[in-house]
C-alpha cells in the first residue's frame, strides 16, 4: 500500500534493538566444487583398486588408506554443497556463530563444518480470524484483516524471535485489535475518523503499527487491509435502524435545502419581473404551499380557488 506520508499513531510498541543483522556468507560456485570432489572420489577408489592390485604389503596398505582418506576428504567436503532457488535463502552457521546469509540462487559451496537453514524470501500473505473486539464506543463489532509481507532481514528473523511466522500472526492480530478499540465503527463527529468511512487512514495507521511491531523479526510490511467489517449481529438490527434513520435525516435536509432555494428564487423573479404584487401574508401563503409540493412524499393535489385570493 503506498503511504505519501507517515501517519501519526500513538502507543506505538518499543522493540528491542537487533543483536544481529544479515550480512552477505562467503561462498563459492558450487559447479567447480562439485567437479574437484567427483575427482577425488573417482581418485581414492583408484588408489583403493591399484593398491588392492599390488604385491608388496606396504605399499599395498599405504595406497589403500590413502585411497580411503582422499574418498572420505572428498565427500566431506561435497557435503558443502547447497541448492539455492530464486525467492530462498541459507542462513549459515559454524558452532553456533551466524556466519553469513547465501542469497545468490543456484548451486553454491561453503564451508562443510556449517550448518545452512533454509528460509524463504517470498511475498506471503497472512489473513486473520474474524475477531469480535469493541471499538471506541464500545460497540461490538467484527473484523479481520489480510497482510502482505515478506523477510527482510533472514538473520533477525532466525535469531531475534522464537518462530517469526507465530510472531508475524500474534503481532498482526494484536495491532488489529489495538486499531479497532481506537476508533469508532461511525463516528458521530463530522471530523472524527472511523473505521468504516476512513478506511485509507485506518489501513495507513494499521501498516505503521504493523511495522513497529514486526520490525524486530526482520519482516517487511507490503500492504494491510482490512477484508471484512461489521456490526456484530446481537447489534446489527438497532444499528442497522440508525444508519437508515441518519441516511432519512440526510436525505430530508438534502431536500428542504433545495426547497428553499427554489422558493427563493420563485420570488425573486416575480418581484424582479413585477408579474404580481406579494404582501406579506401572500408571500407566507405561496412560500408555504410551495414547500408543502416540493417537500411532500407524494403528489399534491392542487385545490382551485374560485373566489378571492383571501377566500
Amino acid at each position: 500500500m503506498p503511504v505519501t506520508s507517515t501517519p501519526v499513531v500513538d502507543d506505538l510498541p518499543e522493540m528491542p534493538a537487533p543483536r544481529v543483522r544479515e550480512f552477505q556468507a562467503s561462498s563459492i560456485g558450487g559447479g567447480l566444487a562439485l567437479l574437484l570432489g567427483l575427482i577425488g572420489l573417482v581418485g581414492g577408489i583408484a588408489l583403493v583398486v591399484i593398491g588392492a592390485a599390488l604385491s608388496s604389503t606396504g605399499g599395498k596398505v599405504a595406497l589403500i588408506v590413502l585411497g580411503v582418506l582422499l574418498a572420505i576428504a572428498a565427500f566431506v567436503a561435497m557435503c558443502g554443497l547447497n541448492m539455492v532457488a530464486p525467492g530462498e535463502a541459507r542462513v549459515v552457521q559454524l558452532f553456533g556463530r551466524y556466519r553469513g546469509t547465501i542469497r545468490v540462487d543456484g548451486l553454491r559451496w561453503v564451508n562443510p563444518l556449517t550448518s545452512r537453514a533454509k528460509i524463504s524470501t517470498r511475498v506471503r500473505n497472512h489473513e486473520t480470524a474474524v475477531l469480535k473486539v469493541n471499538d471506541a464506543y464500545g460497540n461490538p463489532i467484527e473484523l479481520a484483516a489480510v497482510v502482505v509481507w515478506r523477510v527482510e532481514d533472514t538473520a533477525q528473523a532466525l535469531f531475534e524471535v522464537d518462530d517469526f511466522l507465530e510472531f508475524v500472526s500474534t503481532q498482526t492480530e494484536a495491532a488489529v485489535r489495538h486499531i479497532a478499540i481506537e476508533y469508532p465503527y461511525d463516528a458521530h463527529e463530522e471530523d472524527g475518523l472511523s473505521l468504516r468511512g476512513n478506511a485509507e487512514e485506518i489501513t495507513e495507521k494499521l501498516a505503521v503499527e504493523l511495522h513497529a511491531r514486526v520490525e524486530a523479526a526482520g519482516v517487511h510490511i507490503i500492504e494491510s487491509r482490512f477484508t471484512h467489517l461489521a456490526y456484530a449481529p446481537e447489534i446489527a438490527s438497532a444499528m442497522l435502524q440508525r444508519q437508515q434513520a441518519g441516511a432519512v435525516v440526510a436525505a430530508r435536509r438534502l431536500i428542504v435545502d433545495g426547497a428553499v432555494g427554489m422558493v427563493e428564487a420563485a420570488l425573486t423573479r416575480l418581484t424582479e419581473q413585477d408579474i404580481v404584487e406579494l404582501d406579506s401574508e401572500r408571500k407566507a401563503a405561496m412560500v408555504s404551499n410551495l414547500l408543502v409540493v416540493l417537500c411532500g412524499d407524494r403528489a399534491a393535489q392542487p385545490v382551485v380557488n374560485t373566489g378571492t385570493l383571501y377566500q
